[in-house]
């Protein structure tokens, strides 16, 4: 067990040396789930996210890159250029890529795992196929970069989907290298009528990444985004349980709601991460 508890911290430690301290928003490495942007290409996805008071961005497969082209794994070395050349500009730095497929397809995985390891970013978030996690095991031994498992909402007609259950997570991770863990999307537990602090306390040391909502409602699948700390989420209680288990982030605002005019909230989001301080 000391073995073991010992080997989570160094992985905690290890991966908060490999985002600059300027990198934080307050307490946290904080910053956008580029998805709070599809509505908007990549470089205009960056720029807002360091209009909102990001620092840190977190790509998702499939954004538009221009006219032409879509950015994902697939990118061109130009194209890798270009983004980081932007990312430069607007002092972000690029830490996550998800929600992306993890399978039994070695290529596409190794593919997925090279296009991180280019961009210096350090996990990737996934819903994989489990019968997988063997293969996906040797990658994230092979590259040093994390694999996290994205939770979505419960589905009451398909039974089959379990990543919801932050138990469920835990036993796929719990006895494989310290450098697969979760991504905790609080607002989706939201949804599922699952109280976030419960689930953040569950997967203890095995969280890398965090998708953060603040919703209107708990416990329905419709409820939408609201500034952090003006909703159900209990941002306040999320940010001090992360603080007690020395969770530093990536903390990514997905905020889902006013898709073309979402930047006057979203920075009221990080605003409240920046400001928040724990109870004395």
């Amino acid at each position: 067990m000391k073995h073991l508890l010992l080997s989570l911290l160094l992985a905690t430690a290890s991966f908060a040396a490999t985002i600059p301290e300027a990198a934080k928003v307050g307490q946290f490495f904080a910053g956008c789930q580029a998805y709070s942007f599809r509505m908007y290409n990549v470089f205009e996805a960056i720029d807002k996210t360091a209009q909102c008071g990001g620092k840190t961005i977190e790509f998702y497969p499939g954004q538009k890159f221009d006219d032409n082209a879509k950015w994902d794994h697939n990118a061109t070395p130009e194209m890798i250029d270009k983004v980081m050349k932007h990312l430069e500009a607007k002092g972000l730095t690029a830490v996550g890529y998800g929600v992306v497929k993890l399978g039994q397809d070695d290529a596409s995985n190794r593919k997925i795992f090279e296009f991180c390891k280019k961009l210096g970013i350090g996990v990737v978030v996934t819903e994989p196929d489990v019968t997988a996690l063997d293969k996906i095991e040797a990658l994230v031994k092979e590259f040093d970069i994390k694999m996290a498992i994205h939770n979505h909402p419960k589905r009451p007609l398909d039974r089959a989907y379990m990543f919801w259950d932050p138990n469920y997570v835990l036993e796929l991770v719990k006895d494989r290298d310290s450098r697969m863990g979760s991504c905790a999307d609080v607002g989706h537990w939201v949804r599922s009528g699952l109280n976030p602090v419960d689930c953040i306390k569950i997967l203890k040391g095995r969280i890398f990444d965090s998708h953060m909502k603040d919703l209107t409602a708990f416990g329905d699948v419709k409820a939408h985004d609201l500034p952090f700390g003006t909703g159900k989420s209990d941002i306040p209680a999320i940010l001090a349980e992360y603080t007690a288990q020395g969770y530093p982030g990536p903390l990514h605002c997905e905020y889902e709601h006013n898709w073309e005019t979402s930047v006057p909230e979203i920075t009221l989001c990080l605003d409240f991460v920046r400001n928040w301080k724990p109870a004395k």
